[in-house]
């Protein structure tokens, strides 16, 4: 599970969205990785280096791992399940063979450290073999799909599939998981009747008709937790929810479109009898940029810039556990 968005104000602002749904005990922690550094490939056949700073939200699973993030230049990404249809390179490399092979869990690093722009990504990707690799969170090959986004509003979405490597221009900005991208963009024209106006009154026979009251005319958006209603649900949201120029109006607003997707412990149970859930909900502020998330545990947002980065050592910085306890203020009395 995981729901994605990009979303921009009439000033040109672009923010970058996602959840963290998730069956399995996560202990994500916010980093900021350097420019320069250096790290190696878990098939371990290559040793790669930054070109961009970036922070994002991460595990430490004997390298960091990176589920989403914002680099120096403006480029955002987000890793998203994809099961039933994600499918990899998990044959052996060639001897000399000079393809970069990066691991599916690992891509979000890879983008986020080499790539400026959705274009550069977009021309980077098909030299690169993506391979499955076991992590210790699930314990399998997760499937994965990924979107990525820039500060100039250029949007795409990544999805190995059993066709290849899909590269796939994302006009509405959204994502969740499967089935793959083009159905769930063929999908919302069901849904062409919504609207955000009142509807009228009418007559059946001889009997007037007139709605409850307001929201009549977004009768049948799906309120359920698949992918293909999260993804009905948050495009429509995003593209007529209003997003003011003010920066801090128009985070809390981001926020507010994804709230509608979030999930709390209990209405979702997996086959293995766990709870899937909204841990966590970031977004990204690329034109400055910036990161803001808030945990199950915890509404109360925080926020961190990129900069300064530590370039002095050329080491990660952990900024501490994402997920942390509520702490309720008083209110002071104003006499």
């Amino acid at each position: 599970m995981c729901t994605a968005a990009m979303i921009k104000n009439s000033r040109g602002d672009v923010f970058f969205g996602r959840t963290m749904d998730f069956s399995y005990p996560l202990a994500p922690h916010v980093y900021k990785m350097p420019p320069n550094y250096e790290w190696i490939n878990t098939p371990g056949t290559f040793r790669l280096k930054n070109r961009y700073g970036y922070i994002g939200t991460g595990q430490d699973i004997s390298k960091i791992i990176f589920a989403d993030g914002v680099n120096e230049a403006g480029l955002a990404a987000a890793v998203l399940y994809f099961p039933g249809y994600a499918r990899y390179h998990n044959t052996p490399e060639l001897e000399g063979n000079q393809q970069v092979s990066v691991a599916a869990v690992e891509l979000v690093n890879f983008l986020l450290g080499m790539c400026s722009s959705v274009h550069d990504a977009a021309t980077l990707l098909p030299t690169v073999r993506i391979t499955g690799a076991k992590d210790s969170i699930t314990n399998s090959i997760a499937p994965l799909h990924w979107i990525i986004a820039d500060k100039t509003g250029a949007c795409i979405t990544v999805e190995p599939t059993e066709a290849g490597l899909q590269i796939l221009d994302n006009p509405i900005g959204v994502l969740s998981n499967s089935p793959g991208f083009q159905w769930h963009m063929t999908n919302l024209r069901n849904y062409m009747n919504l609207t955000t106006s009142q509807q009228k009154e009418t007559q059946w026979d001889n009997v007037p008709l007139t709605p409850f009251g307001q929201g009549a005319g977004s009768l049948g958006l799906p309120g359920d937790y698949t992918p293909p209603s999260r993804f009905v649900r948050t495009a429509f949201l995003k593209s007529h929810t209003t997003i003011p120029d003010d920066k801090d109006a128009a985070i809390t607003a981001c926020f507010h479109i994804l709230e509608s997707v979030t999930i709390p412990k209990g209405p979702v149970i997996t086959p293995e009898n766990t709870a899937d859930y909204t841990q966590y909900t970031a977004f990204l502020n690329l034109s400055t940029p910036e990161y803001y998330a808030k945990s199950y545990t915890n509404s109360q947002i925080i926020q961190e810039p990129l900069s300064p980065i530590n370039t002095k050592d050329n080491s990660p910085l952990d900024l501490g556990p994402l997920i942390r306890p509520i702490k309720f203020p008083n209110l002071i009395p104003t006499q």
